[in-house]
């Protein structure tokens, strides 16, 4: 865990000298539509999405590539795309720690090249026609941005306990609905338009998650359009590992924290990021005792449903009321 002072205006610090050889890229870029899959020492699930995500790019309705950004330092997925041995796959190696370093990574990539970039996790899997759908719509509206839904599907069964507590259940809107806030797990963005509002993924969220909320929110801040397209679905294989109460209440926790933090990042002044203090103490603190009292309630009448959604409400305040004092929950610390 870590701590910064939040409010300051994105920046991106430059690359700290390296410790050691850096892998030279496999393959090139050179179209329009860049795939980019940010992986981290999952060598299995790489290998897994990869052949669906190629698959998609030869069938694209522009020239499409797939880059995967290897955010390993030790470079670990290198061998898994040289094994893939395809024109339109290519590898690029950055070892600055953080998703934000290689989401950053992955946009001046593309920049050189592309007119559109679309994300996905590297533990995700693509529906059928995923990238023709997200294309189509960005295409018909000119939107900045097109996002689609994501859906879990477990490794094992989960218990009573988080399936009550709908810790993996995420938003379904209809297709072509605006939104104010997206991750990149399933996102298009129209590289144009990024470029022209000089937008980057914030580095000081690169541990703690959060780059992607704020990015979008600046996004949107800055005029740019972002739409729903409900048929572009990608699927997001949970590994056990996740399935505990411990993992699903410490993201609740996480995503509150990143939600203050984000919006004190968004305060441009001072005196804005202590009127946001206070705006976010007021939810943050009905968050922990409404979510304690469900608890509560879910104990004496024996309900999972409300014992989970409780302790997912109350973990949720309790990151907002600390990252509103400026604690900064970092999941993704490196040893």
């Amino acid at each position: 865990m870590t701590t910064s002072a939040p409010g300051a205006e994105p920046r991106v610090p430059a690359p700290p000298a390296a410790a050691g050889p850096v892998p030279a890229p496999l393959g090139t870029l050179q179209a329009q539509l860049i795939i980019a899959v940010l992986t981290y020492k999952r060598p299995e699930d790489l290998a897994v999405a990869l052949p669906r995500l190629l698959a998609q790019a030869r069938s694209a309705p522009v020239p499409a590539q797939v880059l995967v950004v290897d955010n390993d330092p030790d470079g670990g997925a290198r061998a898994t795309v040289a094994a893939a041995g395809d024109s339109h796959l290519v590898y690029v190696h950055e070892p600055r720690p953080g998703i934000a370093a290689a989401r950053n990574r992955a946009l001046r990539e593309a920049y050189a090249v592309a007119d559109l970039l679309a994300f996905i996790d590297d533990d995700e899997v693509p529906s059928e026609q995923w990238l023709d759908r997200l294309a189509a719509l960005q295409k018909e509206s000119g939107a900045t941005a097109v996002v689609g839904p994501v859906l879990s599907e477990y490794e094992v069964q989960p218990d009573e306990w988080i399936t009550a507590g709908d810790f993996f259940r995420r938003r379904r809107l209809a297709t072509g609905s605006v939104l104010s806030v997206a991750a990149t797990n399933n996102l298009l963005l129209d590289l144009n338009r990024i470029r022209s509002l000089g937008l980057e993924f914030d580095e000081r969220f690169g541990l703690s998650g959060g780059s992607d909320t704020l990015f979008s929110r600046q996004l949107v801040r800055a005029g740019g359009k972002m739409l729903w397209c409900d048929e572009a679905a990608v699927v997001d294989r949970v590994p056990a590992s996740r399935l505990t109460r411990r993992w699903v209440l410490l993201r609740a926790f996480r995503s509150g924290n990143c939600h203050s933090r984000v919006a004190l990042a968004t305060s441009p002044t001072a005196g804005a990021r202590a009127a946001a203090r206070i705006r976010l103490l007021g939810p943050g603190t009905v968050r922990c005792a409404g979510g304690g009292a469900r608890w509560l309630l879910g104990a004496l009448l024996r309900s999972p449903a409300h014992n989970a959604k409780g302790l997912r409400t109350a973990a949720r305040g309790a990151g907002m009321v600390t990252g509103a004092f400026g604690y900064v929950f970092s999941e993704y610390k490196r040893k």
